[in-house]
């Protein structure tokens, strides 16, 4: 071998190391195989080269990538140019393509080596001979050579033309080191390929894994689930946005395709501890609600002390005899006593609802109407008409939920860390329990599972927390209140903010991008979208 062969040789055991590091290191399958070509023509110092990949049903060979140098010819991969040519065909009538050089080289697991593939007879070159006088060109060498990965699934078809001589400029033959090195990596790229395909699989299986977590969530609250939906996307456009923004604080902010992914998949499982969070807690859309909503319970009591007060009138009015005078006494003292009821009843439907802070003077009432109203229960003792429990239910302060069921729906945050820290997630995925674990931690250290503080947790966690409050505004499935305006739920956003409780400069973003606009035209209803005044939003800076 001579020197200049031997440093060739070494040079091309260089670009094959190279390539090999390079194949385990991309996740752009189009930007891989175009890689792939383009190394395997400077190894051959071929003029053209093809990449075929298996079609979907594995019946044909598609054309991927197509180069030709002397043509300036790029088609397919990263060119934005389709290779708009016919798929050639694995099988004709039930029996292996032979004909087609790269169908050969497919079924037989066979490299083809051609010096000139005009003076062969075993192949069907009619198509390149067309594209020969179509462009006036001329085809002579011909290597084709099969990607099988380590199983001997057949991956695709590397193919070349036209070998030139770099001292001459000649065509010339492929020759054997030629197809040995092309051999080797063609083996490689397959081997990658799979790989890449193995894990995008795997990913993709996961993330159906993932939303087959939030469809039984979704089973249990369809309420929940629309959240679940929305809080991934809405944290995707505010990191999508500060990812953009080239001013303030945030104007160093990047994300990688990678982090996308993490953040979306994050974003995802944000709530999947809520797949233990009993239905009754999580549907609660009422004070007195559990299985069903007992106020009724409450009314039928009601009703039994109407009833027991006109028995009472009627009994009296008998005891009288004629005395009419008495008679209206009496009737104005059933009138007096059936409103004071129906008042008190009232107030305790309306008090049950839960959709307004409960002033301490109404919750006092509450407590009044339990002591001053006692009926017969069905065992035939008297009892206050308000339970202990129900009592302590229809004083809440806000909301519909009691401290215990509070509690309960807050641990849906603690099992979802516990269930995300508990797989062993890869280092591009590692950040994902701190993400969705945080999203209910504050600025001020105040909030949980853990109280940490915004200089504890990642950008993504504190974006996670502005989405998570915005979409709850919003929302108008909930079965506890109204879908808020737009403007309103702003308003109180920016409260949030002037309470330490978000991110202060993520929440400039969220304004000075109009993130908030874009969720709201894909997601809101029309009639919530009311105008903005961004000057009008507390806490916010432009």
């Amino acid at each position: 071998m001579s020197v200049t062969s031997q440093e060739e040789l070494t040079q091309r055991l260089d670009q094959l190391t190279d390539l090999s590091v390079a194949l385990g290191q991309t996740r752009d399958v189009p930007a891989l195989l175009e890689r792939i070509l383009k190394a395997a023509k400077q190894m051959t110092h071929a003029d053209g080269g093809t990449l075929y990949r298996v079609n979907a049903d594995r019946s044909g060979l598609s054309f991927y990538i197509s180069l030709n140098e002397s043509l300036g010819m790029h088609l397919g991969g990263t060119s934005g140019n389709p290779a708009d040519f016919p798929d050639i065909p694995l099988i004709r009538d039930g029996l292996p393509n032979l004909s087609a050089v790269a169908a050969y080289a497919a079924n037989t697991g066979q490299s083809v080596n051609i010096d000139d593939v005009y003076q062969v007879d075993q192949f069907n070159f009619s198509g390149m001979s067309l594209f020969d006088q179509q462009h006036g060109y001329h085809t002579q060498s011909l290597l084709s050579v099969p990607m099988r990965n380590h199983e001997g699934e057949l991956i695709g078809v590397l193919q070349l033309i036209n070998s030139t001589d770099p001292a001459t400029g000649k065509l010339v033959a492929f020759s054997e080191t030629d197809q040995r090195f092309i051999e080797a990596l063609a083996s490689q790229a397959a081997v990658a390929l799979t790989m890449q395909e193995l894990i995008t699989r795997l990913e993709d299986l996961f993330e159906s894994f993932v939303k087959l977590i939030n469809l039984g969530i979704d089973e249990k609250s369809p309420h929940t689930g629309r959240h679940c939906e929305h809080v991934p996307e809405l944290t995707m456009m505010l990191a999508e946005a500060v990812h953009r923004t080239g001013q303030g604080p945030m104007a160093d902010f990047r994300m990688t395709e990678r982090d996308r992914r993490e953040l979306w998949l994050a974003g995802l499982l944000h709530d999947c501890g809520k797949i233990v969070t009993p239905v009754h807690v999580v549907e609660k859309s009422t004070k007195l609600e559990t299985i069903y909503d007992r106020i009724h319970e409450v009314d039928v009591r009601f009703e039994v002390l109407k009833r027991d007060a006109e028995i009472r009138a009627l009994k009296s009015k008998l005891a009288l005899g004629s005395d009419v005078a008495k008679e209206r006494e009496i009737d104005a003292a059933l009138n007096a006593e059936l409103a004071a009821l129906d008042d008190a009843r009232n107030f305790l439907r309306h008090a049950n609802i839960g959709g307004e802070a409960m002033r301490p003077e109404d919750q006092e009432r509450v407590a009044s109407i339990a002591r001053d109203f006692r009926w017969n229960a069905p065992d035939g003792k008297e009892r206050d008409l308000l339970s202990e429990e129900e009592v302590m239910n229809l004083s809440i302060r806000a909301g519909t939920l009691n401290a215990e069921e509070r509690q309960i729906i807050n641990n849906h945050i603690v099992m979802t860390v516990k269930m995300l820290e508990s797989l062993p997630w890869p280092k591009h995925l590692q950040n994902v329990p701190e993400y969705a674990g945080g999203h209910h931690e504050t600025m001020d250290g105040r909030g949980y599972p853990k109280g940490l503080r915004g200089e504890q947790m990642s950008v993504q966690a504190r974006m996670m927390a502005i989405a998570d409050i915005f979409e709850a505004l919003t929302a108008k499935d909930r079965p506890y209140k109204k879908g808020k305006t737009l403007s309103e739920s702003l308003h109180i956003l920016g409260g949030f903010r002037q309470r330490n409780h978000i991110d202060p400069d993520l929440f400039n973003v969220f304004i000075r991008e109009k993130v908030y606009l874009d969720y709201a035209r894909k997601f809101m209803d029309p009639a919530q979208i009311d105008d903005v005044d961004a000057g009008k939003i507390p806490g916010y800076v432009p």
